[in-house]
């Protein structure tokens, strides 16, 4: 769990820096107010909610270990719905296309931990 948060979090910043070099404003527009995409915010958006999907299906796969699969599905899932927010946000393409990059790296970090911790166990 630590290693795909950890993961995540480093392929996210890449794709920032990336963004940043190529000229993207990583800048979110909402309710007229500016919200720069920052390290500690990439940071937080791609741990956090690694560590608490993972965590709570690795409880859960305690008890039922079928949780594990419905997880990998619910997880991978949720993280390509979200890409709807960076698509409809008021951003440049740049930001817009970061972003929604970044969504999709986490849905793959859900599934890949899952699965890797699936098959050790």
């Amino acid at each position: 769990m630590v290693t795909g948060a950890l993961g995540a979090a480093v392929v996210n910043l890449i794709v920032l820096v990336v963004a940043k070099l190529a000229g993207a404003s990583l800048v979110v527009v909402d309710g007229g107010e500016g919200h720069p995409i920052t390290v500690g915010g990439v940071i937080g958006a791609s741990v956090v909610p690694l560590v608490a999907g993972t965590g709570a299906a690795l409880l859960m796969a305690l008890w039922k270990p079928v949780f594990l699969r419905i997880a990998q599905y619910v997880g991978g899932g949720l993280a390509l719905l979200s890409v709807a927010g960076p698509l409809s946000s008021d951003a440049d393409g740049g930001t817009v296309a970061a972003l929604a990059l970044m969504h999709i790296t986490l849905g793959v970090a859900v599934v890949t931990t899952l699965r890797l911790h699936h098959r050790h166990h």
